[in-house]
C-alpha cells in the first residue's frame, strides 16, 4: 500500500486500503516508500529520501530483552520540530489520579446509565469524561476510567499523552485514529491500544461516538500467561493488528495538545506531525476484534474465577496481582451441572469498573444497559441481583447458550475514586442498591432450606 498522503489533503479525504500486520508485541517493519527503511543498521549517516532517524522508547533502555520496547522511526522532520513553547490549558472533564474530592463518597456500589450525547461540539480531548481515578499518575501506578463522547473530528489538531497508554473500547459509532505509525479504524466489538508518547489525530467516521477508555499509568498491557490452559484460547496474538506505515507531508497551521503529569498543554506548529515514512520495532499501536476472544470455562461443575476471562493485563510490582486487568464477558455456553452458573457473591481486593457494550449481562438482567457502567470498589460485596439469583437457582441443568452479550471490566488493585462528574453530573442510578433488597433468608434449620 502507498501510505503517502498528498500535500494539502487530510486523512479523511483519502481512501486508505486496509493495512494491518498481525501479531501482539511482534518486531514489525514497514515502509510507505520503497527503500525508506534502512537494512542492517538503525541510524545511517544519511537516511534515504532525506529522512531523519529517531527512536521512540516505551521502556527503559536497560529493561530485560523480553520486556524492552522501542521503535525506530524514519520521518520527514524529527519530533523536536513538532513542538514549540507550551502553554497550559484547561481540559475540565479529563482528570488524573489522585483526584479525590472530600465531598464525594467513593465507598459503595454504583451504577450509571449511559452518559448522554450532547449538541456541544466534542473532540477526542474535549469529549473525555473521567469517571474514576486510582493510584498516582506522577508515580506511574494505577489508572483512570473514562467515557468518551465524540461528534467532531480533530482538524489540524493532534494529541499525545506522556502519562499513559490508552485502551479504547467503543460502544457506539466509528472512529479513525491517524497515528504516527499508521491508521487504525475502530468500531464497536473492537478495542485499540494507543501507546504512551504516540502522537495521533482522531476523526469521526460515523457518529456520534461513545465508548470507554482505560488510562493505564503503569506497566503496559500484555497478554496474560495461560498457565495450565496452555498455548491456545483466550486472546491469541495473531488476532491483534498493527497498522502499516502511512504518512502525511502537509504544511498547515496545527495544534498539538499534550497530557503530562495530569496537566494539559498546547503548542503550535506549521505542519502535520504524522510524518513517519517507515519504521521498525515493537512499540506500536494495535487493535483487536473482541469477537476473536475464545472463552474458557467449567465443563462439569462450578463457576471459575473471572480471571479466566482476562484479555489483557498490566502487571504491578506484586506477582500475580495486576495494576489493571481487562476482562471480557461475551457469548458462551454454560454447561456446568448442579451449579449456580452466574458469577457468585463475593468481595475481593480488586476494584471493578464494569461496562456494557451490548446486550444483557447474565448477573444483572435488569438496569445494566448498553453504554452503562457499574463500580464495585475493593472489599465491597457484590453479585447477582434478585432476578438473576432466582433464575439461576431454579433453571434446568441443561446446556444454555448465553447470546447477545458483551460486557467487560477494568479492574485494578487500587481503590477507584469517583470524580465530581461521576458523582454529581453523570446519570447515576440511585436505586441500584435496591437490586439486592429482595434476597430472602432461606435458612430454616433443615438441610433443604426454605425455597418457597
Amino acid at each position: 500500500m502507498d501510505g503517502h498522503i498528498q500535500a494539502n489533503t487530510t486523512m479523511k479525504d483519502v481512501k486508505l486500503a486496509a493495512g494491518y500486520m498481525p501479531g501482539f508485541g511482534n518486531d514489525f517493519e514497514t515502509e510507505a516508500l520503497p527503500g525508506a527503511l534502512p537494512q542492517g543498521m538503525n541510524s545511517p549517516q544519511k537516511c534515504a529520501y532525506g529522512l531523519y532517524a529517531e527512536q521512540l522508547s516505551g521502556t527503559a533502555f536497560t529493561a530485560p530483552r523480553g520486556q524492552n520496547e522501542r521503535t525506530w522511526c524514519y520521518r520527514i522532520r524529527p519530533s523536536v520540530k513538532h513542538t514549540g513553547r507550551f502553554t497550559k490549558i484547561d481540559v475540565p472533564y479529563w482528570k488524573s489520579a489522585p483526584d479525590i474530592d472530600p465531598d464525594v463518597i467513593s465507598l459503595g456500589q454504583y451504577r450509571w446509565d449511559p452518559v448522554p450525547h450532547t449538541e456541544e461540539r466534542l473532540t477526542w480531548v474535549t469529549g473525555m469524561r473521567t469517571m474514576t481515578t486510582a493510584g498516582d499518575v506522577n508515580t506511574q501506578v494505577g489508572m483512570a476510567a473514562h467515557i468518551y463522547l465524540v461528534n467532531t473530528s480533530m482538524e489540524d489538531e493532534y494529541f499525545y499523552s506522556a502519562d499513559s497508554e490508552l485502551l479504547v473500547v467503543p460502544q457506539e459509532g466509528r472512529l479513525r485514529f491517524a497515528t504516527e505509525l499508521g491508521v487504525i479504524d475502530l468500531e464497536p466489538k473492537e478495542i485499540a491500544i494507543l501507546p504512551r508518547g504516540m502522537v495521533y489525530r482522531v476523526e469521526v467516521l460515523e457518529g456520534p461516538a461513545r465508548g470507554f477508555v482505560c488510562e493505564n499509568y503503569g506497566q503496559k498491557f500484555d497478554l496474560p500467561s495461560r498457565g495450565p490452559i496452555g498455548a491456545n484460547c483466550l486472546a491469541n496474538p495473531r488476532d491483534f493488528k498493527t497498522p502499516v506505515a502511512a504518512y502525511e507531508d502537509r504544511d498547515a497551521d496545527s495544534r498539538v495538545v499534550m497530557k503530562w503529569c495530569g496537566q494539559f498543554h498546547e503548542t503550535f506548529i506549521d505542519h502535520s506531525p504524522l510524518d513517519i515514512v517507515a519504521w521498525h520495532g515493537n512499540y506500536a499501536p494495535c487493535k483487536y476484534d473482541l469477537r476473536s476472544f475464545s472463552p474458557v470455562g467449567a465443563i462439569l461443575f462450578d463457576h471459575p474465577d473471572p480471571s479466566i476471562f482476562t484479555v489483557l493485563t498490566a502487571p504491578s510490582g506484586v506477582p500475580g496481582t495486576a495494576n489493571i486487568d481487562f476482562v471480557l464477558f461475551r457469548e458462551r455456553w454454560m454447561v456446568a451441572e448442579n451449579t449456580f452458573r452466574p458469577p457468585w457473591y463475593h468481595k475481593n481486593i480488586m476494584s471493578e469498573m464494569m461496562g456494557n457494550i451490548y446486550g444483557i449481562y447474565d448477573a444483572k438482567p435488569e438496569g445494566f444497559v448498553p453504554g452503562g457502567l457499574s463500580l464495585h470498589n475493593m472489599m465491597l460485596p457484590h453479585g447477582p441481583d434478585v432476578d438473576a439469583f432466582e433464575g439461576a437457582s431454579n433453571e434446568p441443568m441443561v446446556p444454555n447458550f448465553l447470546a447477545n452479550t458483551m460486557s467487560f471490566m477494568f479492574e485494578t488493585r487500587f481503590p477507584q475514586h469517583l470524580t465530581v462528574f461521576a458523582a454529581k453530573e453523570a446519570p447515576l442510578q440511585d436505586t441500584y442498591m435496591d437490586c439486592w433488597k429482595g434476597l430472602k433468608k432461606r435458612f430454616n434449620g433443615t438441610p433443604e432450606g426454605d425455597w418457597s
